[in-house]
């Protein structure tokens, strides 16, 4: 039996490792809150006290935290993954971070004979619960061979997609598609609702068509009923346009669209929505429209 180290029992982490655990494998739980570690336990897994308890032992570890600074931290810092890890590990970090970080973090690891691959996933909390993730992987061809199996676990489009940092950069235009749509679709509601239109029968037909999407499937039901409890929260989602930005000033490209989507996640960060869902850009668009509402979820609908 494979034994597996998981960092980070978060939103997308948790269900991840509950996975790991359905699919047969040994799994050791670590997150700074307790709770988590217990619930993965109540599922079969088990339970570690530190990151240097999850890793010895582990033939794979899977990290799955909130930012670079997180990661750095976690795998190169003081008794990090790195200090522990055993030689020929591998480590599969599913985080959303900077390529640049992840090519350092795969440069320290080759010098401690430690593999490893940048893993980014897509799909949101849904796809983490059903196992239904894309996971776009960047890191030698090898050690993606042997890390599929396990990723089988976890999600069902599975590809390699270069080299290390391949996959963050990968990701990062995830983001910036994802964040692009639902801008788009909150428009489009409010356009639609201005003129009187059927809300529910309008975004029936839509997804038949052309401007069917995973996210007006996924987001548009939530926007509907104006509700907008975290699956992916506006804080993160405006760190991740963040990379975006950077990566595409260092390439020299211009991505004027999403540069405005951006400003627009700021603001609507600004004014108090980071905790909430990102398809609260709809809250944003009433705003601009003239609406009055509140940034806050479950509000009833005003119309």
């Amino acid at each position: 039996m494979t034994t597996i180290g998981f960092i980070g029992l978060g939103v997308m982490g948790a269900p991840m490792a509950a996975n790991l655990v359905g699919a047969g494998y040994d799994v050791i739980g670590y997150n700074r809150s307790r709770g988590r570690v217990d619930a993965l336990v109540a599922k079969g897994g088990r339970a570690a006290s530190s990151v240097a308890e999850a890793v010895r032992g582990a033939e794979v570890v899977i990290t799955m935290l909130p930012d670079s600074p997180d990661v750095e931290q976690v795998v190169m810092g003081e008794d990090g993954v790195l200090h522990h890890a055993q030689a020929g590990t591998l480590l599969v970090d599913a985080s959303t971070i900077r390529p640049d970080v992840s090519r350092a973090i795969a440069q320290a690891c080759r010098a401690r004979g430690v593999r490893a691959l940048d893993a980014p996933v897509s799909g949101g909390e849904a796809g983490a619960i059903e196992g239904t993730l894309s996971i776009m992987v960047g890191g030698d061809p090898a050690d993606f061979d042997a890390a599929h199996e396990v990723l089988r676990a976890v999600g069902s489009t599975i590809v390699h997609v270069g080299p290390a940092g391949a996959g963050q950069t990968v990701k990062a235009a995830n983001q910036l598609i994802v964040a692009g749509t639902l801008e788009l679709l909150a428009e489009a509601l409010v356009f639609l609702s201005a003129h009187g239109v059927d809300l529910a029968s309008a975004v029936e037909v839509l997804g038949g068509g052309l401007a069917g999407s995973a996210v007006l499937q996924r987001k548009a039901p939530a926007m509907l009923d104006r509700r907008f409890e975290p699956g992916f929260r506006v804080d993160l989602h405006h760190k991740d346009l963040g990379i975006v930005l950077d990566a595409a000033r260092a390439a020299g490209v211009a991505i004027p669209l999403g540069a405005h989507v951006a400003d627009l996640l700021a603001s609507l960060r600004a004014q108090g929505g980071g905790q909430l869902d990102h398809s609260a850009l709809l809250l944003q668009v009433e705003k601009l429209s003239g609406e009055d509402n509140e940034l806050a979820p479950n509000r009833a609908a005003s119309r």
